[in-house]
């Protein structure tokens, strides 16, 4: 059930942006149509805010009481908040229960833990890859339930009237489904094993933040009875693992930028430098990038990250990401099957270098640590991630608002600007995956 945990964590992710410009419209907080895009960031980055602020105690909570406790509250909260979500009538309920969803889910770390420690190391990749793929399954489903589901009763008039409950609630239809899909994964991690393998060490006294302590601070030197036996390092002068986290964190911003930009500028008028495209739109390319994105990870990535090793499969797929930003502000000149065509051509691509990134540094991650420290490690690099992804739809939606205003500056005009940035970022994260910067732990150094 551990990769329908990860499915599940995608779906209230993924569905949302199909249809989240038009839902700031209706909650009617932006007072121009300029203006959608910076409320609209907001709602993207309250969730990654809750889950910064809590990742790191829920990593460490997955190493001391186990992975299935962690990974069972986290789907029941999903139930309960992104319900309440698409029942929000304001933008401050929306941020509120987005918030909380996020906070109260520690389920990407423990997951990736997990995947790990049920496999051999031979086939760490392939593990991570279906993490991967488990996420690509529910970017398919997960926009097609946002861009089909949401407004139900201006899509499907014949079956939904503005009067029923889903006509007064116009984005609950889609979160219902996720939170039913929820509560059957909830019940099926029930019989999920446990893999965190406990060494019955005197526990009796401690608190818990002799917890955070042994994780994040280096422990005292104790008696062992050889040497040889491995010493736990503290996890931030662990350089392999911190200089991998530090470029997770760099790329996770573009990726979290780019996925709010993409919709908002895909759903805005052509008049403001968007494609003037419906949620439905959006939603197939989505679902379309989402099947690739699936196949990619399944049978194309695991062989290349054998050929080539997690570090240059980042490094040539981040070079490649930045010519392809660069066709995405000519495709305002474009329309009908032909603009279809390229958009879903171009984001294909650039979500399956993404895949290749985020992959890669997993791989590199939880290489870096030993088994009783991989939970802590985790929720570092989530905490971290969390924090970037968090400013992320915030900072790109104030810049998305920003350049809507200057269309016809001379200097990298309207979203030329924004995706000029968007490819800043990227370059930046390529810099980062050379030596001396990104260390590789001594076992594991094939690049």
């Amino acid at each position: 059930m551990g990769n329908e945990g990860i499915r599940l964590l995608a779906l209230p992710i993924s569905s949302l942006f199909p249809y989240l410009y038009f839902m700031i419209r209706d909650l009617h907080v932006a007072k121009r149509t300029e203006d959608i895009g910076f409320y609209a960031g907001f709602v993207g980055a309250s969730f990654m805010f809750g889950r910064f602020l809590t990742a790191t105690i829920w990593g460490i909570a997955a190493d001391r009481i186990g992975r299935k406790p962690v990974i069972l509250f986290s789907v029941f909260s999903v139930v309960v908040f992104n319900t309440l979500f698409g029942l929000s009538v304001t933008y401050w309920m929306a941020i509120a229960t987005r918030f909380l969803m996020g906070a109260l889910n520690g389920l990407l770390g423990p997951i990736k833990a997990y995947s790990i420690e049920v496999c051999r190391p031979e086939h760490e990749a392939l593990a991570l890859s279906l993490v991967s793929t488990s996420w690509a399954i529910g970017l398919i489903i997960g926009p097609a339930l946002g861009g089909y589901l949401a407004l139900p009763a201006e899509k499907y008039p014949n079956i939904f009237s503005p009067d029923s409950f889903f006509g007064r609630f116009p984005y609950f239809l889609p979160c219902l489904c996720t939170s039913v899909f929820a509560a059957v994964v909830l019940i099926g991690c029930l019989w999920m094993p446990e893999t965190l393998h406990k060494h019955k060490a005197s526990v009796n006294g401690k608190q818990s933040v002799e917890a955070v302590e042994a994780h994040l601070i280096d422990p005292q030197e104790k008696v062992e009875e050889s040497a040889s036996v491995d010493t736990k390092k503290s996890l931030f002068k662990n350089w392999p693992l911190m200089s991998s986290i530090i470029v997770y964190c760099i790329f996770s911003y573009h990726d979290m930028a780019y996925t709010e930009v993409f919709s908002l500028w895909a759903e805005s008028d052509k008049k403001y430098g968007g494609l003037g495209l419906s949620s439905v739109d959006v939603g197939q390319t989505l679902g379309i990038t989402g099947g690739s994105l699936l196949v990619y990870q399944m049978f194309i990535y695991p062989r290349i990250n054998k050929v080539l090793g997690p570090i240059k499969c980042c490094q040539i797929a981040a070079a490649l990401c930045i010519p392809i930003l660069f066709t995405y502000p000519y495709m305002t000149y474009l329309s009908g099957p032909a603009l279809s065509i390229i958009l879903t051509i171009a984001s294909v691509l650039k979500n399956d270098i993404a895949a290749t990134i985020i992959t890669g540094i997993f791989i590199l991650q939880n290489n870096a640590v030993s088994q009783d420290q991989r939970g802590a490690a985790n929720g570092l690099a989530m905490t971290a991630m969390s924090l970037f992804k968090a400013v992320a739809p915030a900072g790109a939606g104030i810049v998305f608002s920003w350049a809507q205003t200057r269309q016809h500056t001379f200097f990298l005009p309207g979203d030329h600007m924004v995706f000029f940035l968007l490819n800043m970022i990227e370059l930046l994260g390529l810099v980062l995956t050379f030596k001396p910067f990104l260390a590789v732990p001594e076992h594991n150094d094939r690049n």
